[in-house]
């Protein structure tokens, strides 16, 4: 049986765990202050012998990396005989006083006018995803001087375990290195993947949708029915309508196209999907021929335009997606006039992102101009 640790190892260590949390939970304020608003500026962030401003996505590579060690070495000391305070204070402090601080300035180093509001918003909440997974493993740091239990290191009765958490901390960490490593094009190029992937899925159900084939008790609703929506409000205030005929009517609400098709729904729907087709190749082309070939990041040059310029389209960029989404919406429900409000919102967009990534990052015509020119006609035309 080990020998029960010093008393003053423990209380120190206990201390020690004690200042980490406190930094912790500080530095976490920090990031999600900057995930509100990565506009803030920042305290500026320069290395301890030069006063050249920091590698941002260096320093949280290094640092992640470093978390992941550390978090590592904790994790098995809290579980292996015997344990000794003094060896996981030495782990906490080189923690405390290095990566955990070190990840932090890398995302105040990260400034949005060289890197992009969006990016910089996407290592802060990576990062503070690594900090509050390393402060859940510091509170399981036995303080009795005795090794974790079997129980309190997996998944079990008490819940996630060091073991667990550590895991957790690996990928947190991971997330953090990988996004440093792609740098700001390859976060660009995911997320266009991303989107487009998105599109992708809503064009496949809107299809299938399309294709599916009305019954005779569709035809009867539509015909007897009227706005079911409004008959539905009517029956609201009604003391005879049970809570099971108000989920059916709801459920009801995705239905087909009638075979009648009073209200032209079919040709909506076949002109939204060849621009829908349009939009998902324009995603496509724009990974190729834009966000793989843009500028090195940081933009060094004072008032550089491409950060700028590629926040502005990352509104639109992720908003089309959402946008057809409602669209979607609106077919499955047949309100023909909500079809053409969210049909002529997605086509607005979708030319707006277009014209804003005509011209190449130097501002110069291209291939892709022209490209652009003919996807414009086209998505008219569609």
């Amino acid at each position: 049986m080990a020998p029960a640790p010093d008393a003053a190892a423990l209380q120190s260590l206990e201390a020690l765990v004690q200042t980490a949390g406190t930094l912790l939970k500080q530095l976490q304020d920090v990031l999600g202050e900057i995930r509100s608003n990565p506009e803030a500026a920042s305290t500026p962030a320069t290395s301890s012998v030069s006063t050249a401003p920091l590698d941002a996505l260096a320093l949280a590579r290094d640092s992640a990396t470093l978390i992941r060690a550390h978090a590592t070495k904790v994790s098995l000391l809290i579980i292996n005989e015997p344990f000794t305070p003094s060896a996981v204070s030495s782990v906490v402090r080189e923690l405390v006083q290095g990566p955990i601080p070190g990840l932090a300035a890398s995302v105040q180093a990260c400034d949005p006018a060289a890197y992009t509001l969006v990016f910089r918003r996407e290592l802060a909440w990576r990062s503070q995803r690594v900090l509050s997974e390393l402060a859940d493993l510091m509170t399981k740091i036995p303080k009795d001087g005795k090794i974790l239990t079997k129980d309190k290191e997996g998944f079990g009765a008490l819940g996630k375990g060091s073991i667990a958490s550590t895991g957790v901390i690996w990928s947190a960490c991971d997330n953090v290195t990988s996004l440093a490593n792609g740098g700001v094009g390859g976060f660009f190029v995911h997320k266009m993947n991303e989107w487009k992937d998105t599109l992708n899925d809503i064009m496949e159900e809107m299809k299938e949708w399309g294709d599916e084939e009305p019954d005779e008790e569709d035809e009867d609703e539509d015909d007897d029915e009227g706005d079911g929506v409004s008959d539905l409000a009517d029956q609201v205030g009604s003391t005879h309508i049970s809570t099971q005929n108000i989920l059916d009517d709801l459920m009801s609400s995705h239905r087909t196209i009638p075979t009648s098709d009073p209200d032209r729904i079919r040709p909506r729907l076949e002109s939204s999907l060849r621009r829908l087709r349009l939009v998902i190749l324009l995603y496509q082309a724009i990974t190729k021929r834009r966000m793989k070939k843009l500028p090195p990041f940081p933009q060094s040059e004072a008032g550089a335009k491409v950060p700028k310029r590629l926040d502005e389209l990352t509104t639109l960029l992720q908003k089309l997606p959402d946008s057809f989404g409602d669209l979607a919406c609106a077919f499955y429900e047949l309100r023909p006039r909500e079809i053409d409000d969210a049909m002529d919102q997605c086509f607005l967009d979708a030319f707006a992102v277009s014209e804003l990534l005509s011209e190449s990052w130097d501002g110069a015509r291209d291939e892709f101009t022209e490209w652009t020119d003919k996807f414009q006609k086209e998505i008219k035309k569609a």
